[in-house]
């Protein structure tokens, strides 16, 4: 770790067009980021850090231009090194299919600037236009989806938001003292399935999700499939997409997945603890592309035989 780490690649915003209170690019920059002290912003233009689309460079007092694009360099005192590699599994002209690990985040955010999914293959495959299609949890490893370039984002994102797309996700969970007495009687005939709906919000902190009375907004597939112990692997198919629902569905059968830090209690925060990963795996992506019609059903396995054995 550095005492300080700045990102490979320079953000942007965009100036709006509606605010007429900013005389200066630096005032609409502290008001726009307030949890930036304004001498960090400062600092920044002060050191060339700061500049317009074209590279020129902004100054402390110049003035505010709607519609313009900022660009910026983020900064964070340290950033840890996930020591997990990333793999390609596919790419051609627009796409990239790709393996994540455990402890990696997807694209910058909050303290990660560098290491994530999309900064590695930006700087590997010399493309710095890749971005992901959907989402996928730092604590969750499998299949991401990417597109080389945004203008074809939205039709390969349009197949999540529509489902068109088989996802389908693994788990390890122990399993709850009935089922497993069912299974050592050998009364428990697999597979076992489960269809879970109900409503999500937002918890406290805001970052986990709860289950709370009204209509349903979540809807998850769930099947026991292997027992193993007193563990057993799960094959979960998400038909909507809400954050942390696999964890929440789980949790809300009785069985949370290995390792959950937040299910069914949020552990205080600590460092990453490499040897005990979530168990939870987006296992495979079966989809028609859009743009070329190829069809895909692709898998990987990591909780069997990855970082450490099953049920550990």
């Amino acid at each position: 770790m550095s005492s300080s780490v700045r990102a490979a690649q320079a953000s942007y915003v965009v100036l709006p067009e509606n605010v007429t209170d900013k005389p200066s690019v630096l005032s609409f920059l502290v008001e726009r980021f307030p949890q930036i002290e304004s001498q960090v912003w400062r600092a920044r233009i002060v050191d060339g850090k700061v500049h317009w689309q074209d590279g020129s460079l902004i100054e402390l007092d110049t003035p505010y231009r709607p519609r313009a694009r900022v660009y910026y360099y983020r900064e964070v005192e340290a950033e840890a090194v996930i020591p997990f590699d990333e793999e390609v599994l596919y790419r051609d002209e627009q796409i990239i299919i790709a393996f994540k690990p455990h402890f990696l985040a997807l694209h910058p955010s909050g303290n990660v600037i560098n290491e994530c999914l999309v900064n590695r293959l930006r700087i590997k495959n010399a493309i710095e236009t890749i971005v992901p299609a959907h989402r996928l949890d730092r604590a969750t490893a499998g299949l991401v989806l990417l597109c080389l370039y945004p203008e074809h984002r939205q039709q390969y994102h349009d197949l999540f938001k529509h489902g068109e797309i088989l996802k389908e996700y693994q788990a390890l969970a122990k399993l709850t003292p009935e089922l497993l007495a069912s299974h050592r009687v050998g009364e428990l005939a697999l597979p076992v399935h489960w269809t879970v709906k109900n409503r999500m919000v937002k918890g406290e902190p805001s970052f986990t999700m709860k289950v709370v009375e009204g209509e349903a907004n979540t809807h998850s597939e769930i099947a026991l499939i292997e027992v193993r112990g007193e563990i057993g692997v799960f094959r979960l198919s998400p038909i909507t997409g809400r954050t942390h629902q696999l964890r929440v569905h789980m949790q809300s059968l009785g069985m949370s997945i290995l390792n959950d830090r937040c299910y069914p209690t949020l552990q205080p925060k600590a460092a990453d603890d490499y040897k005990r990963p979530l168990k939870l795996l987006a296992k495979r992506l079966k989809f028609r592309d859009p743009v070329t019609g190829i069809e895909f059903d692709i898998e990987c396995d990591c909780l069997n035989d990855g970082l450490e054995p099953l049920g550990s």
